[in-house]
C-alpha cells in the first residue's frame, strides 16, 4: 500500500510502515513544512492514503470536498509513537481492505469508516 504520513503522525510511524514494505511519502523526513492543502492533494495525485492526527482534514474532505485516496484520521488519548504504532498495526490487520477512498477515524477502542457520496 502507499501512505503520505502527515509530519504531526511523526517520522516513527512512517519508518514502521516502511519496515513493512509499503510505499511511504514522510512529510516529516521529506517535506516537512509543507501546508495541509498540498498535502492532501499530493496525496490524491499520487495514490497515498494519509495517515494524520490533524482534525483539519476533515474539513479539507467533508466541506471544501477536496478529493482524496483514503484518509486515516488518529484521534488517540496516548501520542505516542508506540500506541500509534499498536492502533494502525489493528487498522492494518482487520480493515486493509477499507481504507481506499474512505475516511477512517480511529480511536483506541473504536473505528469509524465515513464513507462519503461523491456523486
Amino acid at each position: 500500500m502507499r501512505f503520505l504520513v502527515d509530519e504531526c503522525t511523526g517520522p516513527a510511524v512512517a519508518k514502521w510502515l516502511q519496515r513493512l514494505h509499503h510505499d511511504v511519502f514522510s512529510v516529516y523526513d521529506e517535506a516537512r513544512g509543507l501546508d495541509d492543502e498540498s498535502i492532501i492533494e499530493k496525496a490524491n495525485l499520487e495514490n497515498y492514503i494519509l495517515v494524520t492526527n490533524d482534525k483539519d482534514f476533515g474539513e479539507l474532505v467533508f466541506r471544501m470536498r477536496k478529493p482524496h485516496k483514503g484518509v486515516i484520521l488518529l484521534r488517540l488519548e496516548d501520542e505516542r509513537s508506540e500506541n500509534k504504532i499498536a492502533v494502525l498495526e489493528r487498522v492494518l490487520d482487520s480493515y486493509s481492505d477499507k481504507l481506499v477512498n474512505n475516511f477512517i477515524i480511529v480511536t483506541e477502542k473504536t473505528l469509524r469508516i465515513v464513507e462519503e457520496s461523491r456523486g
